[in-house]
């Protein structure tokens, strides 16, 4: 498993979440497992996603498409995301 972090900004977050509600088919054929959605505690257009995926050479291969960059564009994304490959290392309490 692999999980992917994109911080970015938005123009309009309704907009911009209608577009990324309709491509989660997309997303989950390109083997996205789903994730969570957080934005700052000042900012609603100031986003950060949280996915998890099966393998990274999917997770890669999603992020650097024409599709997506496309979407991103029609969504309203300002600027060029930050986007993190991450790997679990341990879950630990509090």
């Amino acid at each position: 498993m692999v999980y992917v972090v994109i911080k970015h900004k938005v123009e309009d977050y309704s907009r911009w979440k209608s577009i990324f509600d309709e491509h989660g088919t997309t997303r989950g054929k390109a083997g996205c497992k789903g994730g969570q959605l957080f934005c700052s505690s000042d900012e609603t257009n100031d986003l950060c996603i949280l996915l998890e995926w099966d393998k990274k050479e999917n997770a890669t291969g999603f992020y650097e498409s024409e599709d997506l960059k496309k979407t991103m564009q029609k969504a309203g994304v300002i600027g060029k995301p930050e986007i993190y490959f991450l790997e679990k290392i341990e879950d630990f309490p509090v």
